[in-house]
């Protein structure tokens, strides 16, 4: 699924979290999504935890009434009223990050008040040695958690899914983190969505073998090739089903 970053009301895409690089307007690629027949549509604002800013409930709105297909939403949720507001606008999925490493029961009060099946908690990894550690604020603020626990700790709070992304990997095009992958998709029971490093559908393949349910990506749906030429588009349906990823 394409994993879409806001910055304001610009569609944009990053390098390891950094240097925004825009890409186009949101709205017009959905339009372009909904003809490629996209199973389901991640966007997150980048700015919104850094500024602590909320939701933008206006473009939020714009997206959710052109889209066809399921959207996930994060940036900027502080409140069980931040998830509700969201997802009576049209989403059907609402992200929590930085939230829930600075009021974890925020998790529960949602998902008991939503369903489980509406919270999906996304955690940024990114490794130091041998080691990995989870960052918040849009990947600037070191937490000190490791992403295994913290990913047990969610699934035990109610999140119903994970969004896994790599910051290492975030925007290179050079593949999955599989080890990341594998080690917090072993230790929970709800599914897990890798996001960072995609260049092309044999690395969503990998990520799916190392234990992803999903996976999402961001250059490959938003560029033409290594030279990042912009074009919005997606894998083939021919090509998704040579990897074994769609039946």
């Amino acid at each position: 699924m394409p994993c879409l970053l806001l910055q304001q009301s610009k569609l944009v895409k990053t390098i390891n979290f950094r240097n925004p690089n825009y890409v186009g307007d949101p709205v017009n690629a959905v339009r372009i999504y909904n003809e490629k027949e996209v199973d389901e549509l991640i966007f997150l604002d980048i700015l919104a935890a850094r500024k602590r800013s909320p939701p933008q409930v206006k473009i939020i709105a714009e997206i959710a009434s052109e889209c066809f297909m399921p959207i996930t939403y994060g940036g900027g949720i502080k409140s069980v009223d931040d998830v509700t507001r969201v997802l009576k606008i049209g989403v059907e999925k609402v992200a929590a990050n930085t939230c829930a490493v600075e009021d974890p029961q925020l998790v529960r009060k949602a998902a008991d008040q939503v369903g489980s099946q509406a919270i999906v908690v996304s955690i940024d990894a990114k490794r130091e040695g041998k080691k990995y550690e989870v960052l918040t604020h849009g990947g600037t603020k070191p937490t000190g958690l490791d992403p295994v626990r913290h990913a047990k700790k969610m699934e035990e709070l109610g999140a119903g899914e994970l969004l896994l992304t790599s910051i290492d990997r975030d925007g290179t095009m050079e593949g999955y983190d599989l080890d990341l992958i594998r080690n917090v998709s072993d230790a929970v029971n709800i599914p897990v969505v890798a996001c960072g490093g995609a260049g092309g559908v044999e690395d969503m393949a990998r990520a799916v073998k190392a234990g992803a349910s999903a996976v999402a990506a961001g250059s490959i749906v938003v560029y033409q090739g290594k030279n990042r030429g912009v074009l919005i588009n997606f894998p083939s349906q021919d090509e998704l089903k040579t990897q074994g990823l769609i039946p």
